[in-house]
C-alpha cells in the first residue's frame, strides 16, 4: 500500500454525473483542487446535472468547464491550462440499454472522447491516468466472481464494447508513453443523486407513484450491488497506488492484473456480493412501507443473468473493500429521494 496524496491539482471528466460529482465532492473535502469537464447531455434530465454542479462549485477550489470531449480543442486548451496532476476520466456514454438504440453516441464519447483524454494525458505527462470502465465487459465470462485476470473479450454490447476498447487503447498508451494508467471496472453503482436510468431511481419512483416496476429474467437476476460512497473512495485510494512497469512477469503477484509491458493495471471496485434482484425490490418495499406493481419480463437483449466482483485486488492494493450492506445502501437513496422530490 501507498502514502496517501493530500493536495494537487485533479482533473476530473464527468462532474456533473453520478460518480464524478461525488468522486469531485470527496476530493475537495479533502483540499485537493478540481477542474471538471462534462458536456452535459440530455441523456437524462440536465436539471439533475446542473444541482450537481451548482453544489460543487460553492467550493472555491472547483471550476468547470461545460463542453463535449469530443471537441479536443477546448479539452486541451483546458487541460493545458490547469495542468493537472493526475487526470480521471469518467465521462462516458453510460447504459448498457440506450446502447441498443443510439450505438453511435457510444461510439462517439467512448472512443473519440477517450482519446481525447489519453492525448491530454500524453501530452501533459501526468503522474497518473485513472479511467472508468464496466463490470460490462465480463460480458458471456461465467466463472465468478469476476477476477481482472481472467479474459474478458467476450463483449454482449456496444457499451460494453466500446470500454472493453478504452482499456485496449489505454494499454497502448501506457505502453509506448510510459503514462501510469489505472482502469476501474464498477459494479452496479447506487446510491444518492444516481441517475434516473438506473434502477434504484426507476423502482423508487414508480412504487411511490403507484406505476408498475419492469424486472428482467423474470427476477432470477444476481448484482453486486456497490454503494457510491464506497465506490468513490476506492478511487481516490488507487490514485495512490500509481502502477509501475515491472522489471520481468516473474515479479507480478497472481493476484495483480499488473502489465508485464506497461505501468498499467485493471482494477474491480465492487462489494463482492451478489444479491438477488427480487430480494433488492424486497428492500425497496420495506424502506418505502409500500408493495411495488411488479412486471415480470423475460431476459432483455444484451443483459447479463448476474455481476458479481472480486475485490480482493482492490484489498491487497489499498487495505481497502466496500462493505455497505444494500439495505442501507437503499435506505441512504430514499432518504434522499424523498427530500429531493418532495415525495
Amino acid at each position: 500500500m501507498t502514502e496517501q496524496t493530500t493536495a494537487g491539482k485533479i482533473l476530473i471528466t464527468g462532474t456533473a454525473g453520478f460518480i464524478g460529482f461525488h468522486l469531485a465532492q470527496l476530493l475537495l473535502a479533502e483540499g485537493f483542487e478540481v477542474h471538471g469537464y462534462d458536456g452535459m447531455t440530455d441523456y437524462y434530465d440536465v436539471t439533475l446535472k446542473q444541482r450537481r454542479h451548482a453544489m460543487l462549485q460553492q467550493n472555491p477550489n472547483f471550476a468547470a468547464t461545460e463542453a463535449m470531449l469530443e471537441d479536443a480543442e477546448t479539452f486541451d486548451a483546458v487541460a493545458d491550462a490547469f495542468q493537472p496532476d493526475m487526470i480521471v476520466h469518467l465521462a462516458a456514454q453510460a447504459g448498457v440499454r440506450y446502447s441498443l438504440e443510439n450505438p453511435r453516441a457510444y461510439l462517439d464519447s467512448n472512443i473519440i472522447g477517450t482519446f481525447t483524454v489519453m492525448e491530454a494525458a500524453r501530452r501533459l505527462k501526468v503522474q497518473h491516468l485513472l479511467m472508468a470502465s464496466t463490470s460490462s465487459v465480463y460480458g458471456a465470462n461465467d466463472v465468478m466472481p469476476f477476477v481482472e485476470t481472467e479474459k474478458a473479450d467476450l463483449p454482449l454490447t456496444i457499451y460494453a464494447a466500446t470500454k472493453k476498447a478504452n482499456e485496449g487503447m489505454a494499454h497502448a498508451y501506457a505502453h509506448l508513453w510510459d503514462i501510469p494508467t489505472t482502469m476501474f471496472r464498477f459494479f452496479t453503482v447506487y446510491g444518492p443523486w444516481g441517475r434516473p436510468d438506473l434502477a434504484l431511481y426507476k423502482f423508487v419512483d414508480a412504487t411511490l407513484d403507484g406505476r408498475p416496476i419492469d424486472i428482467y429474467n423474470n427476477g432470477e437476476m444476481y448484482r453486486d450491488f456497490t454503494y457510491i460512497d464506497d465506490l468513490v473512495r476506492g478511487i481516490r485510494l488507487l490514485m495512490d497506488a500509481i502502477p509501475q512497469q515491472p522489471a520481468s512477469k516473474e515479479d507480478i503477484p497472481a493476484w495483480d492484473s499488473l502489465s508485464h509491458a506497461a505501468p498499467y493495471r485493471v482494477v474491480n471496485i465492487g462489494n463482492s456480493d451478489k444479491v438477488r434482484l427480487l430480494d433488492f425490490v424486497d428492500a425497496i418495499e420495506d424502506c418505502l412501507g409500500k408493495k411495488a406493481i411488479r412486471n415480470y419480463m423475460p431476459m432483455q437483449m444484451g443483459d447479463v443473468p448476474a455481476t458479481w466482483a472480486d475485490a480482493t485486488l482492490l484489498k491487497e492494493l489499498t487495505g481497502y473493500r466496500p462493505q455497505t450492506d444494500f439495505r442501507d445502501g437503499i435506505a441512504q437513496f430514499v432518504d434522499w429521494f424523498r427530500d429531493y422530490y418532495g415525495k
